[in-house]
């Protein structure tokens, strides 16, 4: 791929910033796209103080996501989502995956109010009360993309209703999953769930799931 102008260079791949020790010898955008890719030349020091060889890496940027795992304390069921997903059958793996809401931060957009957004748009729910698990890296070999993780409460209902949710000009087309806790730590132990993010949720509320039912139900 030929490097992109740096006067057409898009606003999502900026120049890598300066650290200690890091030393940027060439930094091209080679993919201006919805998500850009640069091509990064550097060195950086090693851990004996030594200079690394020079590398050339890949680095796909996606920026900053969010993920939101409505949680119903009241009756211990949780909501999760399927979805059709291109590069998980690429990967081998079936491709109607199960995940938590999940989605990327618009620009000027907070983590917990894009969470909340994005519960409203692909599971139908509004959480009255937000909690932040933590922030995590996805893919840190390649790409830049920081999740924010949260729980949220949420009365959930007794079925999903008819119908699928998401956005149609983005061509989403996502079921609901309501279901007991103890049935998605089932799953999670015997690794159906196959989502990081899903996963990290699903551990984060087996580990808080009793806080949660006192402290959540005060009300």
């Amino acid at each position: 791929m030929s490097a992109i102008p740096p006067k057409d260079r898009p606003p999502k791949a900026p120049p890598i910033p300066p650290y200690p020790g890091l030393e940027i010898r060439a930094d091209e955008v080679v993919w201006a796209g919805r998500f850009p890719l640069q091509r990064v030349r550097f060195t950086y020091e090693r851990f004996d103080g030594a200079r690394s060889s020079e590398l050339i890496w890949e680095l796909w940027r996606r920026s900053g996501g969010v993920a939101m795992l409505p949680y119903d304390p009241w009756s211990d069921r949780l909501a999760l989502i399927e979805q059709f997903r291109l590069p998980v059958h690429a990967a081998g793996l079936p491709p109607i995956h199960t995940e938590c809401v999940a989605g990327l931060l618009e620009p000027g957009e907070e983590p917990e109010a894009a969470a909340r957004r994005e519960a409203l748009e692909e599971a139908g729910v509004t959480p009255d009360l937000v909690e932040h698990i933590g922030r995590y890296m996805l893919m840190q070999g390649g790409c830049d993309e920081l999740m924010q993780l949260y729980c949220g409460r949420a009365r959930l209902p007794e079925q999903p209703a008819p119908g699928t949710h998401g956005l149609m000009h983005e061509g989403e087309d996502i079921r609901l999953l309501i279901m007991p806790a103890e049935d998605a730590f089932a799953m999670l132990d015997r690794n159906a769930i196959q989502n990081a993010t899903c996963a990290l949720t699903l551990f984060w509320l087996r580990q808080h799931r009793a806080r949660l039912r006192t402290e959540w139900t005060r009300e």
